[in-house]
């Protein structure tokens, strides 16, 4: 097992196992969120029912967070937060490929509420097409640019 991971877990009160090890592992260094799917992806030797126990696990314990980006998908993403809520950051939900991002830089904007209303959550999705899917799009824009024919 990796000492650092190992370290990790016991920060968050998670005992380390293999299981956690090798999740863990798939899941720490990325900068989109990901599903269940994704890990599943990721790590074929390992059975669904223990990535969905581990990522709940983590979610609880505050290694990730759960977004809902309206796709219908349960998408996760690894807490670089600074307090425990993730209510300071955005995320962007990619229309053409699916993605989401943590936009950790960019902070929610502050929302005072009418009397009498008390926030519980914050979910802060913006919605449009990511520099990948931009380039991609003006790449084949370049290539499809309508002929000009003259008679």
């Amino acid at each position: 097992m990796n000492a650092e991971i190992e370290e990790t877990l016991h920060q968050h009160h998670i005992r380390p196992t293999a299981v956690r090890d090798l999740i863990f592992q798939a899941i720490q260094y990325r900068s989109e969120a990901f599903s269940l799917s994704d890990v599943e992806e990721w790590l074929p030797e390992m059975d669904r029912s223990s990535i969905f126990r581990t990522l709940r696990l983590f979610t609880e314990q505050q290694i990730l967070h759960e977004i809902d980006d309206g796709s219908g998908i349960g998408k996760y993403c690894v807490c670089r937060c600074e307090n425990s809520q993730h209510l300071n950051h955005v995320h962007f939900a990619c229309t053409q490929c699916g993605k989401t991002y943590c936009l950790e830089d960019h902070t929610i904007p502050l929302v005072v509420l009418p009397d009498g209303f008390h926030m519980q959550d914050v979910e802060y999705i913006i919605k449009g097409i990511c520099p990948k899917c931009t380039k991609e799009q003006n790449a084949m824009s370049k290539h499809l640019r309508p002929f000009n024919l003259m008679m």
